[in-house]
């Protein structure tokens, strides 16, 4: 498949971006593609750069940065015939990781290259929370209540990474997130009613996130052709969320309890309360809200897929 109209949309403050990689990256994605190379500077501008590429008939656009930027670059291009690329830029990288990339820029681009040139290329289903499509999971309560803290830190992510989560996340237990009374209500499709949440994940692949190079596997359920799963917590008991978080660890999902409300093929589903609540989306926080509607869309963007691992 060559002569294909690329775009590459770098968000040049991610923590794995540099100057030198980018060219290279340029360079590796080029061989067999005609690439524009455009960086993004404030919140938003990968979407309508994104959205721009699609209107001009662009082939491909590729997010080269980390799991908001892709998300942006996805919300983008959603519902259109130009195709979504990843290339990992960021501290954590969750949803290029769910597609067996390396999380080495250089080495992913040519992976995504093969991808582009062999035609590796299907749609996939994304979710969408209050008109905003997300890739891999959107999270509610404690999880977006952590989020908030890191990106309080933005300066310090690029350096600290991974330590920098766990700071914010023993921060936000004990002192950032109030763990005595329930923050919402779930309600929808694959159970029934919810009236006391903490702390939901509502996935669209597995693992949830990585702990370094250990993947937190909530459900295998979660699969892009499949609807959404939705993981809530009814209680803030250390005991409870460390003991389904370990077996997640194993790699074998978590399994439901009186206090761990789990639901799969999900297509709709509506989190609310009186008092507002924090929500993350791709792992960008967007604030409190009193209600979040969410829907799976089958077959919402095509997916440039990376080629097979040599070797």
């Amino acid at each position: 498949m060559s002569g294909l109209r690329v775009l590459l949309i770098v968000n040049s403050f991610a923590s794995s971006v540099t100057a030198r990689n980018t060219v290279v990256v340029h360079r590796r994605l080029g061989r067999d593609a005609d690439v524009e190379v455009v960086e993004t500077n404030r919140r938003g501008h990968a979407t309508r750069f994104a959205a721009d590429a699609a209107r001009r008939g662009l082939d491909v656009v590729i997010g080269f940065g980390g799991d908001g930027t892709l998300n942006e670059v996805a919300t983008g291009i959603a519902g259109t015939n130009t195709a979504l690329g990843v290339v990992p830029g960021g501290s954590t990288n969750v949803f290029a990781r769910t597609l067996g990339l390396p999380n080495d820029p250089v080495a992913a681009a040519d992976r995504v290259a093969d991808g582009i040139a062999v035609g590796r290329i299907a749609p996939i289903g994304l979710g969408r929370v209050n008109g905003r499509f997300f890739c891999f999971h959107t999270g509610v309560g404690f999880d977006a209540a952590v989020v908030e803290q890191v990106e309080r830190r933005g300066s310090l992510k690029r350096w600290l990474g991974h330590p920098l989560f766990i700071t914010a996340g023993l921060t936000t237990w004990w002192r950032g997130y109030d763990r005595h009374q329930p923050h919402f209500r779930v309600s929808g499709d694959g159970g029934h009613d919810v009236d006391e949440g903490y702390f939901s994940i509502v996935l669209n692949t597995n693992p949830y996130t990585y702990l370094g190079n250990r993947p937190l596997d909530l459900s295998p359920a979660a699969t892009l052709d499949r609807g959404l799963v939705v993981v809530t917590f009814t209680t803030m008991r250390a005991t409870a969320i460390l003991g389904s978080l370990a077996g997640a660890l194993g790699g074998g999902g978590v399994t439901p309890t009186d206090s761990l409300d789990v639901r799969i093929d999900v297509d709709h589903l509506v989190i609310e309360h009186e008092v507002p609540f924090p929500y993350q989306v791709d792992g960008d926080a967007l604030g409190s809200t009193n209600r979040l509607e969410f829907d799976h869309v089958p077959e919402a963007v095509k997916l440039v897929f990376p080629s097979e691992p040599s070797g």
